[in-house]
């Protein structure tokens, strides 16, 4: 027995080395793809957090908002005389325009750094009581005025009033929409040389081209040039009401395709 665990002894000790070596081979091989899967979701994340970031910085304004209206008081707006208005104040940060006979508004007074074209509006409004118009946003087109209908006409009609003469009432910009009383509705309009666009709550309800087309208002809203907002015997409550030029790559988008 001592003969054979000295033979024995002495063949482990031969054989160790090379058992040794390809138990280090093996590990190494085995460890090698996994260092390289670890590695890789953490380059994708990467990839994938750089591409996030892009997308977001596209999406955000190249320029900066305006606030129009600062929640607090009326500074920098007028109430027009229309006749028959009704009262125009501020309640829990947002303006109020009280139910009258016809209209009533409130009128931005400092409009020397509000540009004519090339801009975008943001605001948000609701009817709180009533069954018209419940924003009724006048702005400008380059030189000449316009305004677009929110809710009037019995409570569902928007559109731009006017093109070619005709009101929101009889153009290509009518729609139909469904409203409902103290609920918030957010609106985006856009102004460039070649496009009037409104957006209703992130959708898109008007599109107008503006090449050979006549832009006017009703003579109903003349006290709101050149930027200003209404309601139609309806109570109404605006609020985030801010401005922001556009820069020339987003006025190109609006350009016609040739």
């Amino acid at each position: 027995m001592n003969i054979l665990n000295h033979f024995r002894n002495s063949f482990l000790q031969i054989r160790l080395p090379k058992t040794s070596l390809l138990l280090v081979i093996t590990l190494s091989l085995m460890t090698a793809p996994s260092a390289s899967a670890e590695d890789q979701p953490e380059k994708n994340g990467t990839k994938k957090a750089e591409a996030g970031a892009s997308t977001k910085a596209e999406k955000q304004p190249k320029t900066k908002w305006i606030s129009l209206f600062n929640g607090k008081n009326l500074d920098g707006w007028k109430v027009p005389q229309f006749g028959g208005e009704g009262e125009v104040h501020v309640e829990k940060g947002n303006l109020i325009l009280e139910m009258g006979v016809d209209l009533t508004g409130a009128t931005l007074v400092d409009t020397k750094d509000f540009p004519l074209t090339n801009y975008e509006v943001e605001l948000e409004a609701m009817r709180v009581d009533g069954t018209d118009f419940f924003c009724g946003l006048t702005f400008p087109v380059k030189k000449d005025p316009c305004s677009f209908i929110l809710g009037g006409w019995g409570g569902s009609l928007c559109g731009i009033s006017s093109i070619d003469g005709d009101d929101a009432s009889q153009n290509s910009t009518t729609t139909f929409q469904t409203f409902k009383k103290n609920q918030w509705y957010k609106i985006r309009l856009q102004v460039t040389d070649h496009k009037i666009q409104v957006w209703l709550d992130g959708k898109q309800i008007v599109d107008q081209n503006l090449k050979d087309r006549k832009i006017s208002i009703r003579h109903e809203v003349e006290l709101s040039r050149p930027f200003g907002i209404t309601s139609f015997c309806t109570t109404a409550a605006l609020k985030n009401i801010r401005m922001r030029k556009l820069d020339p790559a987003e006025v190109a988008k609006t350009a016609p395709q040739k």
